[in-house]
């Protein structure tokens, strides 16, 4: 297997709270965000981010991280909603950047 065969790629993500629409008594604010670098959660240095919202947002991430065709839902939609109804958090999804991996770096799969 060649250098090039063992490379994939991804985008970086911008996950950013953009709205709450209800009461404000979610431990986040419009602002707050953090970053995914492959398969790294990234926060601003003494910001921390929501368990909660964390956890509806972090099963679209990876689809998010794909190329998908630009008609797809994943491609087009980039707000998500918080799980709480009543605080209405908004978080927007941003593909900031692409970045290149290499399978032997990031799985303990031998690739024959």
């Amino acid at each position: 297997m060649t250098e090039r065969d063992d490379e994939f790629t991804l985008y970086d993500l911008r996950v950013e709270c953009v709205e709450i629409r209800g009461q404000d008594v979610a431990s986040y604010e419009v602002g707050d965000y953090f970053e995914v670098h492959g398969e790294e959660l990234v926060f601003p240095e003494g910001q921390s981010f929501s368990l909660y919202a964390l956890s509806s947002l972090l099963p679209l991430l990876p689809a998010k991280q794909r190329k998908t065709h630009d008609n797809d839902w994943m491609t087009t939609d980039t707000i998500v909603s918080g799980p709480d109804p009543n605080v209405g958090g908004r978080f927007e999804i941003t593909r900031t950047r692409e970045r290149t991996f290499s399978h032997s770096d990031v799985s303990g799969t031998n690739r024959t």
